[in-house]
C-alpha cells in the first residue's frame, strides 16, 4: 500500500488479474503476548514466551555483531541510480531471529551526511516509504536534489535508506516471472458472474503456489516483527544508540511494531499517513476500510474534474464525470486500447488520483485528450513496458513483498463465503476498488506458509513522545487508523491535515505541518496538544 512522492508503486497481480494499489498497508505481526500464542498454538505460555525470548536473545546478538562490524561505505553501484556523495553498503541479518547463527542475509542500505557542521549533527535518520515492498534507497537524494521541505532536517541528520528483507537486493522474492507478471490485459477485476470468480479464485491459489515455490525458504520469516528487528541491527550498524525513524503508510505500522518492541531504543518517530494498527484490522479489515476510503476520495477528484469543466470537458457535475468514467471503462471493456489497456489497467492507472492529488491533473488531462479524439496519451500511462525488464523485475517484486508480508503477518479468513459476502457488500457503494483488492489478497486466503498474530500495540516503559501526521480523507490509510495508534501510544501528538487526502503527507508543501514535522526532528519539541491545520493547495489545471 505504498506510493508516497518519488517512490511511486503500483502493484499488478499478474496471477489474479487485478491491477490495483499495494495499498501501502501491510504487515501485521508476530505474537503479542506468551498467552496469546499459546492460545492461539496450543502451546504451554512457557513455551510461546520462549520462543519470543529466542527472537529477543537472537536480535540482541546480531546488533551486538553489527555495532562490531559497522558498515562498509562504499560508492553505489551505477545501477541503483544514486549519485555521489550517497554512499551504499550492506548489513548481515539472521534469516530466524530464533536461530541467530543459521542462516543469514544482507540488507542493502545507503546515506549521506548531513549538511551541517558537526556541532549540529543529531544522529541519522532512517527512512521506509512503506508498501510493504518498497524501497527508501532513494531517501538521501532528497538531499542531492535539494528538496527545499527537507533542508533544515539535513543539516542535522545524515539521511539513510534502506532495502528491506526480501527487496530489490535484499534477498528479494519473487513469486511469478516478472514478464508474465505484467502482461496485459488482465481480467476485469469487477466480476460479471460466478464464473468470473471462479477464474480470480483459481488465479489467486496459483499465485499463491507461485510464491512457495519460487521463494517458499523465505516466507514464514517475510513478518513486519523480523523487519523490525532488522531495522534494529541497521541502528546498531549505524553506530546509532537510539534510532531515529521516518515511516509512510506501511512504514508507520513498521514503526509502531519497533517501537512495541525496541521502545527504549527510540529517540524520534515520525507516522506520516497512519496503516490502523489495531488487532482486529489487521489485514482483512484494513483493507475493507481502504475500499470505502478509495471511492470517497476518488468522489473528491471527480468533483474536482467538473469544477474544472473548461479544461477537461468531462462534464459539469459529478454525475455527469461518473458516467464518463462509467463509458470508458465499458469502451475498454469491450476493446482494450490498443489491445492492452482494458478495466484493470484503466484502474490501475487511475486509482492515483485518489492516491495523490499531484496526479489529478495529469490523469484528467491524459483522459481529456482521449474523449477529444487522442488516445496516445492515456495509452502510454496505462499501459505496462515489456521492454523495461528492469523496471519489471522490480515491480513483480514490490507485487510478491507486499503478499509476503501481509499473509505471513496475520490470519486472514479461508472460507471463500466470507471475502464474498464482505466485497460483494462493500462493492454496492465502493465499486471502484473493492473487487481489484480483493483479488491483490486472496492469495493470503490460500497461503500454505505460517501465518502469524497481530501485535497488540501500545505504550511500553521508555517510549518518548511520537509525532502522528495524517491527512483526513486519506484513501490508502484511512483517517481513523491515525486516531487509533495515538490512543495507543501515550505522549504522541496527532497532527490533522483536514481537509486533504493525498498520501504521504510530509512530503506536500504545508508550513503548518513542515514546521511542526522540523521542529519535532530538530528539538523533540511537539504542541502541548494535538493540531489541526488547513489543507495544501489544492491542483490547478
Amino acid at each position: 500500500m505504498r506510493r508516497t512522492p518519488g517512490t511511486r508503486r503500483t502493484a499488478v497481480l499478474g496471477s489474479a488479474g487485478a491491477l490495483v494499489a499495494a495499498t501501502l498497508i501491510a504487515g501485521a505481526v508476530a505474537a503479542p503476548t506468551a498467552n496469546a500464542d499459546a492460545a492461539a498454538s496450543g502451546k504451554s505460555a512457557t513455551a510461546a514466551r520462549s520462543g519470543k525470548d529466542r527472537e529477543a536473545r537472537g536480535a540482541a546478538l546480531a546488533a551486538q555483531r553489527a555495532a562490531k562490524a559497522g558498515v562498509d561505505w562504499q560508492d553505489c553501484p551505477a545501477d541503483w541510480g544514486l549519485e555521489k556523495p550517497i554512499q551504499c553498503g550492506w548489513v548481515t541479518v539472521p534469516l530466524d531471529y530464533a536461530k541467530p547463527n543459521g542462516k543469514k542475509i544482507k540488507l542493502a542500505v545507503d546515506r549521506i551526511g548531513n549538511t551541517g557542521g558537526k556541532d549540529e549533527r543529531q544522529g541519522a535518520l532512517v527512512y521506509n516509504p512503506g508498501g510493504p515492498g518498497g524501497s527508501g534507497l532513494r531517501f538521501p537524494r532528497r538531499v542531492t536534489t535539494k528538496n527545499e521541505l527537507w533542508k533544515k532536517t539535513a543539516k542535522a541528520y545524515d539521511f539513510v535508506g534502506f532495502e528491506p528483507r526480501g527487496v530489490g537486493h535484499s534477498a528479494p522474492v519473487s513469486c511469478v516471472d516478472p514478464q508474465e507478471f505484467v502482461k496485459a490485459p488482465k481480467l476485469d477485476p469487477i466480476p460479471g458472474s460466478e464464473a468470473d470468480k471462479r477464474a480470480q479464485r483459481k488465479l489467486a491459489a496459483e499465485y499463491a503456489d507461485g510464491c512457495q515455490e519460487r521463494s517458499g525458504r523465505l516466507l514464514p520469516h517475510m513478518t513486519t516483527p523480523n523487519t523490525a528487528r532488522d531495522v534494529d541491527v541497521i541502528r546498531a550498524a549505524l553506530g546509532e544508540k537510539k534510532l531515529n525513524f521516518l515511516g509512510v503508510s506501511y512504514g508507520t505500522y513498521l514503526g509502531a511494531v519497533y517501537s512495541n518492541l525496541f521502545p527504549t531504543h527510540v529517540r524520534r518517530m515520525v507516522f506520516d499517513s497512519v496503516v490502523n494498527p489495531s488487532t482486529d484490522k489487521i489485514w482483512y479489515e484494513v483493507n475493507l476500510d481502504q475500499d470505502v476510503a478509495f471511492e470517497k476520495r476518488l468522489i473528491d477528484w471527480m468533483k474536482w474534474v467538473a469544477k474544472n469543466d473548461a479544461a477537461f470537458h468531462l462534464g459539469t457535475t459529478y454525475g455527469q464525470v461518473r458516467a464518463a468514467w462509467d463509458k470508458l471503462r465499458a469502451t475498454v471493456k469491450q476493446q482494450p486500447l490498443n489491445g492492452v489497456v482494458g478495466p484493470a489497467e484503466l484502474q490501475g492507472y487511475f486509482q492515483n488520483a485518489p492516491y495523490y492529488d499531484s496526479y489529478w491533473v495529469e490523469i484528467a488531462t491524459n483522459w481529456s485528450k482521449y474523449v477529444a479524439g487522442d488516445p496516445k496519451p492515456l495509452i502510454e500511462a496505462a499501459s505496462p513496458d515489456l521492454a523495461d525488464k528492469a523496471g519489471n523485475i522490480a515491480q513483480e517484486n514490490s507485487n510478491a513483498v507486499y503478499t509476503a508480508v501481509e499473509c505471513a503477518d496475520a490470519k486472514w479468513p479461508r472460507s471463500w463465503q466470507k471475502w464474498d459476502r464482505d466485497n460483494t457488500r462493500i462493492h454496492k457503494t465502493s465499486p471502484f476498488m473493492t473487487w481489484g483488492n480483493a483479488w491483490m489478497n486472496l492469495p493470503c486466503a490460500t497461503w500454505s506458509s505460517k501465518q502469524q498474530r497481530p501485535l497488540e500495540i501500545r505504550s511500553h516503559d521508555g517510549l518518548p513522545k511520537t509525532l502522528i501526521v495524517q491527512s483526513t480523507r486519506d484513501a490508502a490509510t484511512p483517517y481513523p487508523g491515525a486516531v487509533e495508534l495515538h490512543k495507543r501510544l501515550k505522549g504522541s501528538r496527532l497532527l490533522t491535515e483536514k481537509g486533504a487526502g493525498s498520501h504521504g503527507v510530509t512530503g506536500l508543501v504545508n508550513p503548518c505541518l513542515n514546521d511542526r514535522v522540523d521542529r519535532y526532528l530538530l528539538s523533540g519539541k511537539v504542541d502541548a496538544s494535538d493540531v489541526t491545520c488547513g489543507p495544501h493547495a489544492t491542483p490547478k489545471p
